[in-house]
């Protein structure tokens, strides 16, 4: 589990499609003066642009420049932009959350749904603005979790959702100065891609009603409830409540 609040971007060194396991594996330098491999062990949980991975090599505590390596499985690479990334690439790092850690973001499972790619970027003030539309493949099923001033993870960072437009697929997040400074999504370009994790917390609640749902017999009673909702909305609007 992790918070979403980014706290270190690293560096890739490696990205190796055939290591000594068969597999591929990655692996991420850090600045000297890093302290994110202070207290790390192997096995240990580590996000690398949202993608929670297991640390399988770590640099010696007294080594010039800090490492460490992961291994990336196949469907990790199918789901993420990982295998996108070259020699010099930068990264956003998390390590896994403590119990006594504030959580300053929301909660961030490492578990990433699918890709979105940068449409727009503009400038508002000191501030970005970043429209993101999630590849077709899983549009619909991430769209409906998208929702105004709800929660989003972007490579691994947590950020407010600004703006939705659930008819052409895509929202928008704003970077403030500070952010644009500390992660690595305020770096990209249009065209280029990040990894998406929606609100688990949004899964839950509708799968939770979806149960409910049903031990009440589906929308058979449903239905009602929601028409009476909505002709008091719209009466609301047009400035009389609608008679029950």
């Amino acid at each position: 589990m992790f918070t979403g609040l980014v706290e270190e971007i690293g560096t890739v060194a490696e990205l190796d499609p055939h290591d000594e396991t068969g597999g591929t594996s990655l692996t991420i330098t850090l600045p000297a003066s890093s302290k994110l491999l202070e207290d790390a062990a192997l096995g240990d949980s580590i996000a690398i642009n949202g993608v929670c991975l297991t640390a399988t090599a770590l640099s010696r505590p007294d080594a010039a420049q800090p490492s460490f390596k992961v291994g990336i499985a196949p469907e990790t690479l199918r789901l993420t932009n990982l295998g996108a990334l070259t020699t010099g690439s930068a990264v956003n790092l998390e390590r896994a959350v403590r119990a006594d850690t504030r959580m300053g973001g929301h909660f961030v499972q490492g578990h990433v749904d699918t890709t979105a790619e940068i449409i727009r970027i503009a400038q508002d003030g000191n501030a970005v603005t970043f429209r993101f539309a999630p590849r077709d493949a899983e549009r619909a099923d991430v769209m409906r979790y998208v929702v105004h001033k709800g929660f989003i993870a972007l490579d691994g960072t947590s950020l407010t959702i600004t703006q939705v437009n659930d008819t052409e697929g895509w929202w928008e997040v704003m970077l403030i100065a500070y952010t644009q400074e500390k992660v690595v999504v305020a770096r990209k370009k249009v065209g280029e891609s990040v990894n998406v994790e929606v609100d688990v917390l949004a899964k839950y609640a509708e799968k939770s009603m979806a149960g409910y749902m049903g031990a009440l017999g589906g929308t058979a009673i449903v239905k009602p409830v929601v028409e009476s909702l909505v002709k008091d909305l719209v009466a609301q609007a047009l400035g009389a409540h609608a008679p029950r």
